[in-house]
C-alpha cells in the first residue's frame, strides 16, 4: 500500500515525508496505521550519523501508538481494531527473551538499528527500490507501519492513544530505570542528571516508589520547575557548586544515581556522590569518553549499571505505567506538546534545541 513516511536521507538537516510503498504484514507480524509518534533523541542522533550506525535512508521513529489494520498469518494475541503501543524489537527465542528480559535480547541491537528484518528484508520501498525500516522493530515516523507481534503492547480503547507513543522507550526507560532496573524502595534515595522527557519519567516513578529524598539536577530553570511539581525533593542547577551542594542533601551519598546525560563530568559526579555500594546507573555514553576511578568504585563498594529500555519488559510494564497514570501518580502527558506531522521539521528543532520535552508528532486522520 502506499504511505507517507518522513525518511532520513544523509546530509539532511532532519527527515522528509515522502511517499513509500509498504508491503503486506508476513507471517507473526501486523500493520498499524499509526495515530502518533514520539521523537527521541536518538532518532536525532542516527538521522546525524552520530552513535550507533544505521544504514540510510531510513525511515526512523520508535514511539509509536496506533491502530492495528491487518494481520499476518499466525498472530494470536492481537486483533483488527486494536490499539497498541510499540516498543523495541527482539527475537523472541534467546535466553533473556524466554525469561522475559526482551531489552536485553542477544539480537537487540541488530534488530533495533539494522534497519531491517532479521532477515535482511524492509518492508519499505520506493518505486521499487528498498527503503531501510523496522527501526526498533517499527519505524513509527510514518503513517502505517509493519512491526512484529511480540512488540505491540495492547492498550484500551478508551485511552488517549496520540499521546501514548512515549510509553515505548522514553517513558519506559526512565520509570523502568528506577522500577525495575534499581529496584528502588522506600527510604532509599536518588539523584537524577538530566531531566528530559527520561529524567522526569524517572522522578516520577521515584515518587511512586517513595524514595524521600529525589534530587533533579540540570542546566534548565524550567525543566528543574517541571520536575519540583512532579516530585523531586530538591532542584539543582548544574554547576561547580553542585557536589557540594548534594553532599549537604545526603551526607552519606545517595544510594542510586540515574544519568541522562552524554557529560562525562557528569558521570564522574554521578559516581562521586554515592553512598557506600550505591548504584550509578546510565542510559547513553559519555560524550569524548570517560575513565572511572577505579579505586573509588574499589574502595566504596560501588557500582555501575548500563541501562536499556528501563529494563522493563514492555508487555507487562506499559499497562503498569498506565495503572499509574490513571491513578494520577504518573502525569506523562504533561511533557508532551503535540506538532501535526506535516511540521516534523519544526518539532525536530524543537526537540535539538531542547525547547520541547517530549514532541510527540500526530498523524493525519485516516481516510477510510
Amino acid at each position: 500500500m502506499r504511505i507517507e513516511a518522513a525518511v532520513s536521507r544523509a546530509g539532511e538537516a532532519h527527515p522528509t515525508i515522502e511517499a513509500l510503498d509498504l508491503e503486506e504484514p508476513r507471517a507473526g507480524e501486523v500493520r498499524v496505521r499509526v495515530a502518533a509518534a514520539g521523537i527521541c533523541h536518538t532518532d536525532l542522533y542516527c538521522h546525524a550519523g552520530l552513535g550507533v550506525p544505521i544504514p540510510m535512508p531510513i525511515v526512523l521513529g520508535h514511539e509509536g501508538a496506533g491502530i492495528i489494520e491487518a494481520l499476518g498469518g499466525g498472530v494470536r494475541e492481537l486483533a483488527v481494531g486494536d490499539h497498541v503501543v510499540l516498543s523495541g524489537a527482539s527475537c523472541g527465542r534467546c535466553p533473556k527473551c524466554l525469561a522475559g528480559r526482551p531489552t536485553y535480547c542477544r539480537d537487540a541491537m541488530k534488530l533495533s538499528f539494522g534497519g531491517a528484518r532479521a532477515d535482511g528484508s524492509s518492508p519499505l520501498s520506493q518505486r521499487g527500490e528498498p527503503v531501510h525500516g523496522m527501526f526498533f522493530g517499527q519505524s513509527s515516523f510514518a503513517t502505517h507501519l509493519i512491526a512484529p507481534e511480540r512488540s505491540a503492547v495492547k492498550v484500551a480503547k478508551d485511552l488517549p492513544l496520540h499521546r501514548l507513543g512515549p510509553l515505548g522507550c522514553g517513558m519506559i526507560t526512565g520509570a523502568g530505570s528506577v522500577l525495575e532496573a534499581f529496584r528502588v524502595a522506600p527510604g532509599q534515595s536518588i539523584v537524577i542528571f538530566g531531566v528530559g522527557s527520561v529524567g522526569l519519567a524517572a522522578v516520577m516513578a521515584a515518587r511512586i516508589a517513595g524514595a524521600p529524598s529525589i534530587v533533579a539536577v540540570d542546566v534548565s530553570a524550567e525543566r528543574l520547575r517541571l520536575a519540583g511539581e512532579l516530585g523531586a525533593t530538591h532542584t539543582l542547577r548544574f554547576d561547580a557548586t553542585t557536589a557540594g551542594v548534594l553532599r549537604e542533601i545526603e551526607r552519606d551519598g545517595f544510594i542510586f544515581s540515574f544519568n541522562t546525560t552524554n557529560v562525562a563530568e557528569v558521570f564522574t559526579l554521578a559516581v562521586e556522590c554515592l553512598a557506600m555500594e550505591g548504584t550509578a546507573g546510565f542510559v547513553t555514553r559519555p560524550r569524548g569518553g570517560w575513565t572511572p576511578n577505579m579505586a573509588t568504585l574499589l574502595a566504596c563498594g560501588r557500582k555501575l549499571q548500563g541501562i536499556l529500555g528501563g529494563g522493563a519488559a514492555p508487555q507487562r510494564f506499559i499497562p503498569l505505567l498506565l495503572d499509574y497514570w490513571g491513578q494520577g501518580r504518573f502525569p506523562f502527558e504533561r511533557l508532551i506538546e503535540e506538532f501535526p506531522f506535516e511540521r516534523i521539521g519544526e518539532a525536530w528543532e524543537a526537540c535539538a534545541q531542547g525547547a520541547v520535552v517530549k514532541p510527540v508528532l500526530v498523524m493525519p486522520p485516516s481516510e477510510a
